[in-house]
């Protein structure tokens, strides 16, 4: 199989004693690209995927501010957010949004924080990573009120009602670990009804490993789980997952960028 995860966080401590060995071992299992997002600690370091991406010719990056560390957003995170994003690695802005559950920034804080993030990805012409948690109908309310372009909605742990509202805004629908989960029959469901040319597939490594490692540091290699159940679920085979998933992540985030307003350039990879 030829497997693209779209969401991993490999730049942190997790990782830092044995990256290569799980490099190595994504390597086996299929996976031929990754994609590191770049939120990290939040502000001021946003440069840490970029590095990764970097050192290794099998990643790309994102660069972005997560909702939970939208408080420590000063004006000149946005200016260095606009440089990263010409970076040749860049493909993405993200993961960004609104995450209610734990509230580590304000509310108000959040939505502004998102919407001057759209507004950079919109200047720079990169598709946006959503992260939403118990956050649903305001972050709906923000996209359609603010952005009209591509864009992921990662580790989709919706119902299929959620699903098409996302899908009718023209995003693809990313599916991790979770839906290997036996509660996770919603979601299921919400992966059935996902065209083929919007399924996306991702780790959010170290997070959320899907059985029958759950509970476990998760890993890039560990996405043929999830690629296995999306075959089950959707009547096809694992390649079948592999192929279309990697040909829509290509698609979306491996493609020139156009001319755009804020560069008077293009960005291309």
């Amino acid at each position: 199989m030829r497997l693209i995860d779209s969401h991993c966080h490999l730049d942190g401590a997790k990782f830092a004693q044995d990256l290569d060995a799980v490099l190595a071992r994504a390597a086996e299992a299929g996976v031929e690209h990754m994609l590191a997002i770049g939120t990290g600690d939040g502000p001021p370091d946003l440069s840490c995927a970029v590095r990764l991406a970097e050192r290794y010719p099998q990643f790309s990056a994102t660069v972005g501010v997560h909702p939970h560390d939208a408080a420590k957003v000063v004006p000149e995170t946005y200016s260095d957010l606009r440089t990263l994003g010409q970076h040749h690695k860049v493909v993405a802005l993200g993961e960004i949004g609104l995450d209610y559950h734990y509230d580590f920034s304000p509310r108000d804080v959040q939505k502004e924080v998102f919407v001057q993030q759209l507004r950079i990805a919109r200047e720079l012409d990169l598709p946006i990573v959503i992260h939403t948690r118990e956050a649903w109908s305001d972050t709906i309310a923000v996209l359609k009120e603010h952005w009209n372009g591509p864009g992921i909605f990662h580790c989709f742990t919706g119902d299929a009602d959620q699903a098409r509202q996302a899908l009718d805004l023209g995003f693809h629908l990313a599916f991790g670990g979770v839906i290997t989960f036996k509660t996770a029959e919603t979601m299921r469901e919400a992966a059935r009804i996902t065209p083929a040319e919007r399924l996306l597939t991702e780790t959010d490594a170290p997070y959320l490993a899907p059985i029958p490692w759950r509970g476990k540091r998760n890993e890039p290699s560990f996405i043929t789980e999830t690629v296995k159940t999306l075959a089950a679920v959707r009547g096809t085979t694992p390649d079948a997952i592999a192929e279309t998933a990697s040909a829509n992540f290509e698609g979306l985030c491996l493609r020139p960028r156009n001319w755009n307003r804020y560069t008077g350039g293009s960005h291309a990879n």
